[in-house]
Formats: C-alpha cells, sequence, structure tokens
C-alpha cells in the first residue's frame, strides 16, 4: 500500500496510517498476503508503541470533547468505528484500550451478538440503525451489521440469494451515513490462525478468563478457511472511497491499540470540529459574575 505523508499538530510529516493500512476498493482480497504479526507503519516496539499511544491520548481526548461540543451549535457529524475480527482478535480490547482515551459519555458503545426475537422480525439493518451514534459522538460496533454476510453466510442462516442482496443493502446504509454526516471507520482485525489458539488456551489455562471462553469457539475454528472467505468477499464487496477498510495486524496488542488509536486522530483532524462561539456577552457576564 502507499505511503502518503499527513502533517501532525507539531507541523511534522508522518506517514499517513490510512493509506497504509487501507484496503484497495474494488480489489480482491487476500488476507493471506498481509502479515497479521506485522507493524506497518509502528513504533519500533511495543514499550515505544505503549509510549506513543500515551502521547496520542490528550490529542484525541480534545478532539473528541471539540466534536461533542460543536454538537451543541447544530453540528450533526458524527464518528462511528466499526470492529470485525475472528474470536479472539481484540475487538472487547480495543474498546477497554483505545476508548479508553475518550469521555464515555460522549461514546455510545455496542456489541452486537446473535438477533433478538425482536430484531429478529425485522430487517437486518433495523437493530443497526437504532445503535448509531448522535451528532457530536463517538460510536463503537463490536461486531456489527457485516456479521449478516458473515455468519451468515459460513453457517447458510439465510439463502445465498438474500446473502447477495445484503452486500448491496450494506453499500447504500453505509453511503447514506456518509451522507449524513457519520464518518465511518471501519477496521478488519487481522489475527492469525496459530495466535487464535495461543489466546484461546490463555483462557482456558486462566481460571480467571473461563468467563471469557465458549466451547464453540474450537468449534468455529474448524471453519476457519470459510469465515476467511467470507471476510475476503465481505472487505471486497462493501467498500467504498468513502467507506473504505482498514486491515490491521492483530497479532500484536499493542500495534492494534496504537494502530487504531492513529486511525481514530487521522480522521478527527480531518474533521477538525471547533468549539462554537458563545451567544452571550462575556464581559458584561464576568462583571454580573463578580458582582454576585
Amino acid at each position: 500500500m502507499p505511503r502518503t505523508k499527513a502533517k501532525t499538530k507539531t507541523g511534522r510529516d508522518e506517514p499517513s496510517l490510512r493509506r497504509l493500512l487501507r484496503l484497495p476498493v474494488g480489489e480482491p482480497v487476500d488476507l493471506s498476503a498481509y502479515d497479521a504479526a506485522g507493524t506497518p507503519g509502528g513504533p519500533a516496539g511495543k514499550q515505544a508503541g505503549l509510549a506513543a499511544i500515551a502521547t496520542l491520548a490528550p490529542r484525541l481526548a480534545e478532539l473528541q470533547e471539540r466534536l461533542y461540543a460543536a454538537s451543541t451549535a447544530g453540528d450533526r457529524r458524527r464518528l462511528l468505528l466499526v470492529l470485525q475480527g475472528m474470536d479472539t482478535s481484540g475487538k472487547g480490547g480495543t474498546v477497554k484500550h483505545v476508548i479508553g482515551h475518550f469521555n464515555p459519555s460522549g461514546c455510545r458503545v455496542r456489541a452486537f451478538k446473535a438477533p433478538t426475537e425482536e430484531e429478529a422480525a425485522h430487517p437486518f439493518l433495523w437493530r443497526v440503525a437504532r445503535a448509531l451514534p448522535e451528532p457530536g459522538e463517538i460510536g463503537i460496533f463490536d461486531r456489527s451489521h457485516y456479521e449478516d454476510v458473515l455468519i451468515a453466510r459460513v453457517r447458510e442462516l439465510v439463502p445465498r440469494t438474500e446473502i447477495e442482496n445484503r452486500y448491496g443493502e450494506i453499500a447504500g446504509f453505509e453511503k447514506s451515513l456518509a451522507d449524513g454526516g457519520v464518518t465511518v471507520v471501519k477496521v478488519f482485525l487481522h489475527l492469525s490462525y496459530e495466535e487464535q489458539r495461543a489466546r484461546l488456551l490463555r483462557r482456558l489455562d486462566d481460571p480467571e478468563k473461563h468467563w471469557k471462553f465458549n466451547a464453540g469457539d474450537i468449534e468455529e475454528r474448524a471453519l476457519w478457511p470459510a469465515y476467511q472467505e467470507a471476510y475476503e468477499i465481505a472487505l471486497r464487496r462493501c467498500a467504498t472511497e468513502r467507506t473504505p477498510w482498514y486491515l490491521v495486524p492483530a497479532d500484536r496488542k499493542w500495534y492494534r491499540n496504537w494502530a487504531i488509536s492513529r486511525l481514530l486522530l487521522e480522521h478527527l483532524e480531518d474533521l477538525d470540529p471547533r468549539y462554537p462561539k458563545g451567544d452571550f456577552d462575556v464581559a458584561e457576564c464576568r462583571a454580573r459574575l463578580l458582582a454576585s
């Protein structure tokens, strides 16, 4: 992927991670061609990565506050982070470590599991539309509408013709979001088969992590090739210039957290939200307050 430069707040040029991690739009995707343990554009090692994340946190918090503040004056822009990946790829870890930079009152986190009876009675995008962030908010989807073309395809939960229709519906839905002021940041957490085994074993070996283990995860591993194919199709069919997919290598947790932090920072800096001006006389209000 091409390296381009992006200006940071300090004026220093850095490689744009969006350009580096963005999957080519309209081209076939071969996940085996990407190194799940790679660190493209990243700091030189874990300690440097953790330090870099710490330096990103204040700027992310500032931009989130500005986005939220701008909404009080009618700015309808918002950001939606969509996280997809195999079990143990780090969707929950991203929510914990990356979204922790933000004020939770301005975030809307939704984890999508198997649809409820009520949700299943509606079109598949119904429950997703209800979970979207409001103006000024940052929304995070831990899994998303893509489950309806991933597990639904692998497990053959609906006819294949319906799956084909859903790709188009997703593309149209995401276009409507972009048209409505939603910056959609779609991240595929690219985990290796070997690293998933290691993470599942760590859960088994630690009684305090048994609650995170599901015996069904072993059965799902047997379907790994089918899931990889389903992802490759979705990553190609549901990517546009305005709503591309970013592939983040996820074997190294520190890199995953740094990369997603940087991706969010680049998108928020592009939005460049501004604090709204007060609709009152500052001097007059100050005088009144001092006299009170």
